[in-house]
């Protein structure tokens, strides 16, 4: 299975980015998907997750309100909208897929499958 996160960049605070994951190698619509970041320094986070159907979406308390979480199952993708953007968002963002589970979960063990990242930056 490959993901390939793509729409990182660098972006005032305040404003908006939109992330793709494009996934390959599996069947998408039976993979339950991911956000997940590192900032510099710390610990891989979540961020935000969706069911196989997109029908139900968790999200960390620090994006919630701001970030929104879809997927295409046509397209075999899914996305991240990022608004009202923070210097704190800044990081690597992963894409994650779990081919096991059908609802979305918050621990980032239980996703088997990884993109490689892509790197958001919010000045300030």
């Amino acid at each position: 299975v490959q993901l390939q996160a793509s729409g990182g960049g660098l972006v005032q605070a305040g404003g908006s980015l939109s992330l793709s994951c494009a996934v390959s190698g599996h069947t998408f619509s039976s993979c339950a998907m991911g956000w997940f970041r590192q900032a510099p320094g710390k610990e891989r986070e979540f961020v935000a997750a969706v069911s196989r159907g997109g029908v139900t979406t968790i999200y960390a308390d620090s994006v919630k309100g701001r970030f929104t979480i879809s997927r295409d199952n046509a397209k075999n993708t899914v996305y991240l909208q990022m608004n009202s953007l923070k210097p704190e968002d800044t990081a690597i963002y992963y894409c994650a897929a779990d081919t096991w589970r059908v609802r979305p979960d918050t621990k980032e063990n239980l996703y088997n499958y990884w993109g490689q990242g892509t790197l958001v930056t919010v000045s300030s």
